[in-house]
């Protein structure tokens, strides 16, 4: 890759200095017939090769084809990035009929509290939900999540359906690697009697989740430049998130204390009804109620 950062004033001095006296404008012409122009740095590559990450995403567009054909529902998770709350900067700017002032350090410990904003998106009603933690992003946080919006929306909007597809990244509080996720979906499927298969995107590839790019970017949209002093306020900035195509949201505060550091018994790993999917089996499974 080639690169400068001098400017057009700069190139055409250092030019002139070499014999050849041209003008700025005569830099500028020149910086774009070589097709130099200002271009920002894009997070594109994987930072790690991903065996079987080609085979997995077509596994991924049929199973979402597959419960988009047959009616049944599909949600997209993930957490978005935890936040102070506290007079702490925050990318963006607003309309302010002066400069808002705030700490030129965002040390943790002078805030207030933390907001974690858990999503999920269902791409078929193009609709978002956002859960404000104030505690722990766990698995059992994004479990609440996901009960709480089968419990007040997922069964009237999806009446006499079987079985939910859920499209999640691999790490986290919904990580492919480790049984606690497992077990806390099991309860979910336990207490609404729904199957649950899963569908983990490979390591490194997060990106590509449907959740970044139709919902939490349009999320930091509506927040950019936001001193987020209050948890209220954050959800009332977040509530706000909408598209020309449509999208509406809706974001509800928890409460509730969630700990680290979880442990789950032999016994309960034996108990879950977790059935592996013959392509892929760590990345692709479904959850039964026990019942």
């Amino acid at each position: 890759m080639i690169w400068t950062d001098l400017s057009a004033s700069d190139i055409a001095e250092k030019i002139t200095q070499l014999g050849n006296p041209i003008s700025v404008h005569i830099a500028e012409q020149l910086l774009d017939e070589f097709d130099f122009h200002r271009r920002c740095a894009q997070k594109y590559l994987c930072m790690k090769a991903c065996p079987n990450r080609d085979e997995q995403f077509v596994n991924i567009a049929r199973l979402t084809q597959e419960y988009l054909d047959s009616g049944a529902p599909i949600l997209s998770m993930d957490t978005k990035k935890r936040e102070l709350i506290g007079n702490f900067y925050r990318d963006g700017s607003l309309l302010t009929k002066g400069t808002q002032l705030t700490f030129d350090h965002d040390y943790p410990s002078f805030a207030e509290g933390v907001v974690i904003p858990h999503g999920l998106y269902d791409p078929r009603l193009n609709r978002g939900y956002l859960h404000l933690g104030t505690s722990c992003d766990t698995s059992e946080f994004a479990c609440h999540c996901l009960k709480d919006w089968w419990r007040r929306f997922g069964r009237e909007q999806y009446p006499g359906a079987k079985s939910l597809l859920l499209k999640c990244d691999g790490g986290g509080s919904n990580s492919a690697n480790t049984y606690l996720f497992k077990a806390d979906l099991q309860g979910v499927a336990d207490e609404v009697g729904l199957e649950i298969r899963v569908a983990h995107y490979p390591p490194y590839c997060s990106k590509y989740n449907p959740i970044e790019h139709r919902l939490f970017c349009h999320v930091s949209r509506a927040c950019q430049g936001a001193i987020f002093t209050s948890v209220e306020l954050v959800r009332r900035l977040m509530e706000k998130t909408k598209t020309r195509t449509g999208l509406s949201v809706v974001v509800d505060v928890v409460q509730e204390i969630y700990h680290r550091g979880r442990k789950l018994a032999e016994e309960v790993k034996d108990a879950l009804r977790i059935f592996r999917d013959n392509l892929l089996p760590k990345l692709n499974y479904r959850i039964l109620p026990r019942s």
